[in-house]
């Protein structure tokens, strides 16, 4: 990634609520998925617990976004930025919701991340956002 813009953050796994799920299984997310980062995810979300200087950092990626999830009625936006944990790609997205914690990132994958890695509650996680 030398000469690539990114940005790295470490985070350690969490359970979250099953929300990410629930988005990720809409058709029209999905399409928007495929068409913007190249991939269908998997239904669920890696959720990731930052420090708090991680999540000072992730203010960085605050009000811009390589690609939107622009909303059907009654849903808000999301923020998408490409990412990768090793070699395997993924997808940071961040939903446009008042009050969304600064210290939670939701990554998305075509893959089973938690399987594939062998991540449980409490691994710790470097992934990085490419631009």
């Amino acid at each position: 990634m030398s000469g690539v813009p990114h940005l790295i953050f470490e985070g350690t796994v969490f359970s979250g609520k099953r929300e990410g799920k629930k988005f990720l299984e809409l058709t029209w997310v999905r399409r928007q998925i495929q068409r913007k980062v190249g991939f269908t995810p998997y239904s669920g979300t890696l959720n990731l617990r930052l420090s708090k200087e991680m999540a000072e950092k992730r203010k960085q990626l605050q009000g811009s976004a390589q690609f939107v999830i622009e909303p059907e009625k009654g849903y808000c936006p999301g923020n998408l930025f490409k990412a990768v944990i090793g070699t395997i790609e993924c997808a940071i997205i961040i939903p446009q919701i008042p009050k969304y914690p600064d210290d939670v990132l939701e990554i998305i994958s075509p893959v089973y991340l938690r399987g594939k890695l062998g991540l449980a509650d409490g691994s710790m996680v470097t992934v990085t956002v490419t631009f």
